[in-house]
C-alpha cells in the first residue's frame, strides 16, 4: 500500500511558472528525481527511499518550457454547477440537491452553463417545465460559463491553499 505522503496532489507550473494541471505526489516526485521539474513548495512530509530523502513537493516547476494547447471551455458536470453556485439553491438559498434549466428544455432550453443551474428539490419540482416569469422568480445573477486558470485546471476539485498564489487566487476566493 502507497505511504499517504505519495498520494495527495500536486500542482504542475510550466517553466514560466504558469498553471499546467494537477499531478499525483508520487508523478511529481518521479518528475523532480528526473531533473524534469524542480520542487517550488514541499510538504512537512518526507518520501524515504534507500539512498536518499526528499520532501514531497506540493508545487513543482518543469525545467523545460512545454506548450500545451487548453480546452476552450469548462467541460459542464452535475459536480461544477454545484461548486459554481456554491452548493446553495439559485431560487431560495437552501441547499441544492439537483440541477434544474433556467428555460426547460421542453421549451427548447440548451443544456449549457448559461441555462443550468443548482436547486433543491422543492424548488426544482415547484417549477417544474414552467418558465421564471411565469412563476414570478428571478434569477439573483445570471448563470454563466466559469472562468480563471482555477476553473481550467481544477474544475470541481478543492484548492490546496498553497496554490493559491500560483493560481492567481485570493485566500477568501474557491474554485
Amino acid at each position: 500500500m502507497p505511504a499517504t505522503a505519495t498520494t495527495g496532489a500536486t500542482l504542475l507550473l510550466n517553466a514560466t511558472y504558469e498553471p499546467l494541471c494537477v499531478v499525483s505526489s508520487r508523478r511529481a516526485i518521479v518528475l523532480v528525481l528526473a531533473a524534469k521539474a524542480e520542487a517550488v513548495d514541499v510538504t512537512a512530509d518526507v518520501c524515504h527511499a534507500e539512498t536518499l530523502s526528499l520532501p514531497v513537493p506540493v508545487v513543482v516547476r518543469l525545467t523545460r518550457y512545454v506548450r500545451v494547447p487548453y480546452p476552450a471551455s469548462v467541460p459542464l458536470s452535475r459536480r461544477a454547477v454545484f461548486t459554481r453556485d456554491g452548493q446553495t439553491c439559485v431560487y431560495c438559498g437552501g441547499s441544492a440537491t439537483s440541477i434544474d434549466h433556467v428555460v426547460p428544455r421542453s421549451r427548447g432550453g440548451t443544456h449549457t452553463w448559461d441555462n443550468v443551474v443548482a436547486a433543491c428539490r422543492r424548488c426544482n419540482h415547484t417549477k417544474a417545465d414552467r418558465s421564471l416569469a411565469e412563476l414570478g422568480w428571478k434569477l439573483p445573477h445570471p448563470p454563466s460559463t466559469p472562468s480563471g486558470a482555477a476553473w481550467r485546471l481544477l474544475g470541481h476539485r478543492t484548492v490546496d491553499p498553497r496554490w493559491r498564489e500560483w493560481l492567481g487566487m485570493p485566500e477568501s476566493v474557491s474554485a
